[in-house]
């Protein structure tokens, strides 16, 4: 028999000779962002409530990509919680340099609220 190829494809996969057999030549699409607090927050929501969802989205290796998308959503949306907040308490700059202990606790207060 002939010498088996390093390299073969089949169907648009791509085999590696390992002994005596072909394996697929898998690669995970490369994802550099955090998933941050609000996607493990998400991540652990869906393994406890919609498990095939989580499955799904493990198996075609697009969770990592979809919980740092929501991160980074829910971290824009509070901001703009927070600065309007800050807007409707008169919370400023100017009382960050004036009193900053009543600007603190003023911020203290506010993401107590959120929190609740």
């Amino acid at each position: 028999m002939g010498e088996l190829k390093k390299r073969i494809t089949e169907n648009s996969i791509d085999y590696i000779l390992v002994g005596d057999y072909y394996i697929p030549d898998l690669k995970l699409p490369e994802e550099n962002r955090p998933i941050g607090y609000f996607g493990r927050l998400h991540r652990d929501y869906l393994k406890q409530e919609h498990s095939a969802r989580y499955t799904a989205l493990l198996l075609t290796c697009k969770l990592w990509t979809y919980l740092a998308d929501l991160n980074e959503q829910a971290e824009k949306r509070l901001d703009i919680i927070m600065e309007q907040m800050r807007t409707a308490e008169g919370v400023t700059e100017e009382l960050k340099a004036k009193n900053q202990w009543e600007w603190i606790r003023m911020d203290k207060k506010r993401l107590e609220r959120l929190c609740v």
